[in-house]
């Protein structure tokens, strides 16, 4: 295995695309709007229920960072504005055409996260707590007080997924794309022993590397139990094609650990829903584009049921 082919396994794990598949991701995206690109200082907190009705990009002041942020479609009625929350190496380019589609319904924003695309880079050390935080800012300025859902693939459905139970009052649905393990280092090291050898080896340290945060977002994510959000309509995707082939002794029983994962992943909500994309790859929204879309819409129409005060679990 080339060295090329070892890294990117190890980010399909963590959260990105395995072999050549974000070359296509990103040529096929583009911008999710059309606007030239303006940089904006707010102090997040001043814009909490007056949301910015911007279309194209804008970097945005969030705790100090430039923070690139693209949106797209108009907020109307009681509709959620959605969220998307790409995978780690991912900046929010390589959602542009989902999020393209999703906002013939919905506004739908996506931002780069610290370390990712335009955004500034990390000064340090980044806990789950910090990019958090940066998602509250980006929320804050483009949902107002507004509901949102949370639609994150791979690593950034393990951040969707540790901040929704902590943000009850805001996120009130949730789509999770093959979502990073919330047990991924125990996953791996339990699945590769120690005293492997070669690729798997390297696939094994350098898995357990990128979750302490030695990564281009200085981001640590260890690993933790999945907290309740209550009952927000939630649906988690799963691909159904194996990508760990080049590892015939360990690749089968990593690829029945990460099932098992998004079983727990759905743990989250006593309203969630697991479904399998069984001719996709990781890049469940680029290979099944419409099963993506169409779980994210169910998950939005049931919000603004809720928000409109016609779903019978609003409240709980």
């Amino acid at each position: 295995m080339n060295r090329m082919l070892k890294a990117t396994t190890v980010a399909a794990l963590c959260s990105t695309v395995a072999g050549t598949g974000y070359v296509g991701v990103a040529q096929a995206a583009g911008h999710g709007g059309g606007s030239a690109r303006t940089t904006v200082q707010v102090n997040h907190a001043d814009h909490r229920g007056h949301a910015d009705s911007f279309v194209g990009e804008k970097r945005i002041r969030v705790e100090g960072h430039s923070v690139n942020v693209s949106c797209s479609g108009r907020q109307t009625g009681h509709k959620p504005v959605v969220m998307l929350v790409a995978g780690y190496g991912d900046g929010l380019d390589a959602m542009a055409d989902l999020q393209k589609t999703l906002s013939a319904k919905n506004r739908v924003c996506s931002y780069d996260r610290l370390g990712e695309g335009k955004s500034d880079k990390p000064e340090g050390p980044q806990s789950l707590k910090d990019t958090g935080r940066i998602l509250t800012g980006v929320i804050d300025r483009v949902a107002g007080d507004s509901p949102v859902v949370l639609a994150g693939h791979s690593l950034g459905g393990l951040i969707a997924g540790r901040y929704a139970p902590e943000h009850r009052d805001r996120v009130k649905g949730l789509v999770l794309m093959d979502a990073t393990s919330p047990t991924m280092t125990a996953d791996i090291t339990r699945e590769i022993p120690a005293n492997a050898t070669g690729d798997s080896a390297d696939l094994r340290a350098g898995t357990v590397a990128t979750m302490r945060g030695e990564n281009q977002e200085n981001l640590a994510t260890p690993d933790g139990p999945v907290r309740s959000a209550g009952w927000i309509p939630t649906e988690v995707l799963r691909h159904g094609q194996q990508y760990l082939a080049e590892f015939p002794t360990y690749g089968p029983a990593i690829e029945a650990g990460w099932t098992r994962a998004q079983y727990k992943w759905a743990a989250i909500s006593h309203r969630s829903t697991v479904r399998v994309a069984e001719d996709s790859g990781h890049y469940i929204y680029v290979d099944r584009k419409d099963m993506a879309v169409k779980s994210i819409q169910r998950v939005a129409a049931e919000v603004t049921q809720q928000n409109s005060g016609r779903w019978g679990h609003a409240g709980r």
